[in-house]
């Protein structure tokens, strides 16, 4: 990787690391759970508690963003409850009541990023974590990417965007600083696209 791309990628994580987090209730306005009595053909019940986020499941839309120079755009965000306290990732977002998939990916794309795509393309999809979440989330390939504006980011969401060449994702994957399942999922699932 060069060093340039690898001293721009360190200049925001360190700006975007924890520096300090103290719980302030223990009573959530985003995460909640329903549990749930569960009885199977075969006889038997058994108890589940199912995750639910805003009000919803969490389905969400994972975006790998080739730009029309054939480069990527990685976000980079605070992700306080992981080892390391911040995320190097694929932009992706939770969908709107009533929105699609694919229109999650376009909202999100330009949200995080301010780069549209000329193209979607389906890659995939995966439940997030089925043992306690109906999330159903749905990766594209955003293809011929363009910058028409500036992040449109909420109040309470730091992300930086980096852009870097296919080759160079490839080995920050290897290197360990993408380490979500959906960003590597979606990595791989385009390397048949991303190779042409």
């Amino acid at each position: 990787m060069r060093k340039e791309k690898l001293d721009e990628l360190h200049s925001y994580i360190e700006e975007l690391k924890v520096k300090k987090m103290e719980l302030i209730d223990a009573h959530s306005r985003f995460l909640t759970s329903e549990r749930y009595s569960v009885e199977l053909n075969n006889g038997h019940t058994m108890v589940r508690e199912k995750m639910v986020k805003n009000g919803r499941d969490g389905s969400a839309a994972i975006i790998l963003p080739v730009t029309v120079e054939g480069n990527t755009l990685l976000v980079v965000q605070p992700r306080v409850f992981s080892k390391q306290g911040i995320g190097v990732e694929l932009p992706a977002g939770y969908l709107d009541e009533g929105e699609t998939h694919a229109g999650a990916a376009y909202r999100e794309l330009l949200e995080e990023t301010g780069y549209v795509p000329e193209n979607l393309r389906f890659l995939g999809a995966f439940y997030q974590d089925q043992g306690c979440s109906a999330a159903f989330n749905k990766a594209f390939l955003a293809e011929g990417c363009r910058r028409v504006s500036e992040q449109h980011l909420d109040g309470d969401e730091f992300i930086r965007y980096f852009e870097c060449s296919v080759d160079e994702m490839l080995e920050l994957v290897d290197m360990g600083y993408i380490n979500d399942c959906q960003s590597q999922l979606a990595i791989e699932r385009s390397r048949q696209y991303l190779k042409k």
